[in-house]
């Protein structure tokens, strides 16, 4: 901008040349503040901070992943309570079979009554088949084997993927009786006797709470009663074993919610102070900037106006 303006030379009309740069540039400073008012953004264009801009859309991507992990999540911790609530419901069923167990060890009953007593505990049973059956998530079951014939096909399946790349997986095809107090391994199930739907050597590795016929006989004398009770025992330890596994996986689960939850609380602060507008200091540049448009208006009319002086000498 020309400080140097000589206003007897109207053919140029620096002043108002001046004026009109002026104006023009107060036009451009104001409609950029107006659209950040009306978007809520501080930066509509790349142009006007690319550095900023960049780290920006850093924090976006890393916002939006905490949001979808968050989101996962959730659905995980779902996902063992529905697995939490079957294996709460063979446990009670346990329980009633573990006292009719005991039950029948006494003498003071005869062999209708210790009949119909087994006759409860298989009906039991196939309760707790049911429920296994039953308690899935999304097709996949939680607490026995696929029916695909392969045994591998029930090993984990994966609750949790960060935004870094790293990935949870869960075992829930859990627990079966071995013999010798039970173990958390691979590819096994909650049914109370090998899974006949599943065939080859799937159907040998699924080896269930071990409820079979023989160990659930209470009908001979008191040491059979025993032997049921001891086995009925046996799968309730298992199935006490799984919950609280699935109880650590759920507080696992919890304290990544919790933690997430609050990196995400930050990385979004750090997105809103780059990307979004103080709309109280965007109002207060677009009022000062609207007078400033009206005084350079007025100054630009007074500016063409100005030279008319002039005339005079030609009087």
């Amino acid at each position: 901008m020309s400080t140097n303006v000589d206003v007897t030379r109207i053919a140029g009309n620096i002043q108002a040349l001046n004026s009109l740069n002026a104006m023009q540039e107060i036009n451009s400073k104001l409609a950029l503040h107006q659209i950040h008012l009306a978007t809520g953004k501080k930066m509509v264009s790349a142009s006007e901070d690319p550095a900023g801009m960049s780290i920006a859309v850093g924090f976006d991507i890393r916002r939006q992943g905490m949001q979808t992990a968050l989101k996962t999540i959730g659905d995980g911790k779902s996902l063992l309570s529905v697995m939490e609530g079957g294996l709460k419901k063979v446990q009670d069923i346990l329980v009633k079979m573990r006292n009719k167990a005991l039950e029948a060890q006494s003498d003071t009953i005869g062999l209708n009554e210790k009949q119909a007593i087994q006759d409860q505990l298989h009906a039991f049973r196939d309760e707790i088949n049911d429920i296994v059956s039953q308690t899935e998530w999304n097709g996949n079951p939680l607490l026995g084997v696929m029916e695909s014939g392969s045994a591998s096909n029930s090993t984990s399946i994966n609750i949790l993927t960060t935004p870094d790349g790293g990935v949870d997986a869960f075992d829930f095809s859990t627990v079966a009786n071995t013999g010798s107090g039970g173990a958390i391994t691979a590819a096994q199930g909650f049914y109370s006797v090998a899974n006949s739907s599943v065939s080859g050597s799937a159907a040998l590795t699924s080896k269930s709470l071990g409820l079979t016929d023989h160990n659930l006989n209470v009908t001979g004398a008191s040491s059979t009663a025993t032997l049921a009770m001891n086995s009925i025992s046996r799968a309730l330890d298992v199935v006490k074993q799984a919950i609280g596994q699935v109880g650590a996986f759920t507080a696992r689960l919890t304290f990544k919610e919790e933690a997430m939850s609050v990196a995400h609380a930050n990385t979004e602060a750090a997105y809103n102070r780059i990307m979004n507008a103080n709309m109280a200091e965007e109002q207060v540049e677009a009022s000062k900037l609207s007078i400033l448009q009206q005084t350079s208006t007025a100054m630009l009319a007074q500016a063409n106006v100005s030279p008319q002086f002039l005339l005079t000498l030609f009087q």
